[in-house]
């Protein structure tokens, strides 16, 4: 509707003003179109099949399980990860990313004013006659022009709401992927600690296997040179005191590749904790207890779940954003200006010109694409339920494999443990035996052999041990809880009462995650 210039009358200005909030009530209390997401109904076991010793179903402690191992060192590593690991940080990135979108479509919901400003210097080239010149009439003019431009889409059909429920549900995905972070930082920090330990323990036991059996090589070379002792026992003896000692290398590389690895996780140079870790440490002792919950618990808890839910909610609304296509798009629009040539008279009212009114687009024949586009979305919303369906039984299997690796290990520990002390028995019988030339120097060769390896085998399986419940709780899904309390920012009022956001997280979308 165009209005000349001038005063608008008062009813033209009432018409509008009814108007306009008709429309803007409309909008607000419209329905949206396209289906409404729900959370998935998802049938968990009763318990778990899987076991191990001491544990039960009561709610495992999981904020701070690396606290459990009693390593002040591991827990000093653990939380400078969480603080400095790049990974971390760049789900942090990810979540300002999101934020940032959600703020994109928010604006969508509100008024656009746009102000315009203009300057022209020209020439009328019908005004150079000879009779305007002489009259006074200059050929070239000034021209000043300013106005401001508004444009509100009603968001009538609830399209822009279901881009900010979608835009939203991003931001929850986003919160969940730096607690996904978390939990990996913290596992993946333990399990070097504990794999470093363990080989230092692996190192420690070949030494004190190497120096045992070179001792028995220098006894046997004596006992040669008196002719007590064959060349055979002597040559075999130093030869199984070198291949112990050629085994420490293998064990050292390992180890510092680990200490590599470490410094990887915490953003530093890979030498930067050689001086620290090189050092032999005892391996990290399991707690005598392991509660670890009901499968139920799961769901609620990792949050790798969590993510993919709110992934599958995000894919939900962007089939209402697509349906939406399809109704008319309602819009007020309306434009005040000023224009004069005459810089003195430009805000007259003379200059001023201005114009409102309602305007409707709808797409009548679009080829098919908009039919194409919801079934485009609805193939994406099926992806994202399946990929929720996987993320809840791979998680259920993680629980379970954990399970059964450390109950079956503990096991084979204790056989280990056994194994051991009935080696160093009889390593020491065969030497006494062979001493009184009872035995040959080959029972004392065997017998020393076995006691390494079921040594170094008792070392890596405390290792496992130590490895296998660290899976368990990353498996649990702890270590996100661990976070210092997390301050708040208020969400815009537009897309609070527009779309508020599943409540899939406890903690608001809008909660602040420190940097590192």
């Amino acid at each position: 509707m165009q209005i000349p210039a001038g005063k608008p009358t008062a009813s033209v200005l009432a018409a509008a003003a009814r108007l306009a909030m008709l429309l803007a009530a409309l909008s607000t209390a419209g329905c949206a179109v396209g289906p409404d997401f729900k959370t998935p109904q998802t049938a968990a076991p009763e318990a778990w099949s899987g076991s191990a010793p001491n544990q039960s179903a009561e709610p495992a402690p999981l904020a701070q399980w690396w606290r459990q191992f009693n390593d002040p060192l591991l827990v000093d590593l653990v939380e400078q990860a969480l603080a400095d690991n790049l990974d971390l940080k760049t789900a942090r990135a990810r979540l300002r990313q999101a934020r940032a979108a959600r703020g994109v479509a928010v604006g969508g919901l509100l008024p656009h004013v746009t102000a315009t400003g203009e300057y022209q210097r020209q020439q009328n080239a019908a005004a150079g006659g000879q009779g305007q010149k002489s009259a006074g009439f200059s050929p070239v003019q000034d021209l000043y022009m300013t106005g401001l431009d508004a444009v509100w889409e009603l968001d009538l059909f609830g399209g822009q709401r279901r881009q900010v429920e979608a835009a939203g549900a991003g931001v929850a995905a986003a919160v969940e992927n730096i607690r996904d972070a978390q939990v990996s930082a913290a596992a993946e920090v333990a399990l070097d600690y504990v794999t470093l330990r363990g080989y230092q323990r692996q190192i420690a036991v070949a030494k004190d296997t190497l120096a045992a059996q070179q001792a028995t090589a220098a006894i046997i070379r004596r006992q040669k040179d008196a002719g007590f002792a064959s060349a055979l026992d002597a040559a075999s003896a130093e030869a199984t005191a070198l291949t112990t000692q050629a085994l420490i290398p293998v064990l050292e590389t390992s180890a510092r590749q680990t200490i590599h690895a470490l410094s990887l996780l915490l953003a530093r140079p890979p030498a930067d904790l050689v001086g620290r870790l090189s050092g032999d440490g005892p391996q990290p002792s399991a707690p005598a207890s392991l509660p670890v919950g009901v499968p139920s618990d799961l769901l609620r808890r990792r949050a790798d779940i969590r993510e993919a839910e709110a992934q599958l909610h995000a894919a939900t609304a962007q089939i209402g954003v697509a349906v939406a296509d399809f109704f008319p798009s309602f819009s007020l629009t309306g434009n005040v200006g000023w224009s004069n040539n005459l810089l003195g008279l430009w805000w007259a009212a003379a200059s001023r010109s201005f114009s409102f009114g309602p305007s409707i687009s709808w797409p009548i024949f679009q080829g098919g694409a908009i039919q194409a586009n919801v079934r485009l979305q609805e193939a994406l919303k099926d992806q994202a339920y399946l990929a929720y369906q996987k993320t809840v039984l791979t998680a259920f299997q993680d629980v379970e494999n954990a399970l059964v690796a450390l109950g079956q290990e503990q096991l084979r520990r204790r056989a280990l443990t056994q194994a051991v002390a009935a080696n160093r028995k009889a390593v020491d019988l065969s030497l006494v035996l062979y001493a009184a030339g009872q035995t040959d120097f080959l029972s004392v060769l065997t017998a020393q052999r076995a006691l390494y390896v079921n040594e170094d085998a008792l070392a890596q399986s405390e290792r496992n041990v130590a490895t296998c419940l660290i899976a368990l709780y990353k498996a649990l899904g702890g270590g996100w809880e661990s976070l210092p309390p997390e301050t708040g920012e208020a969400a815009p009022a537009a897309e609070q009462a527009a779309a508020p956001v599943s409540p899939v997280s406890p903690v608001s979308p809008d909660a602040t995650f420190p940097l590192g």
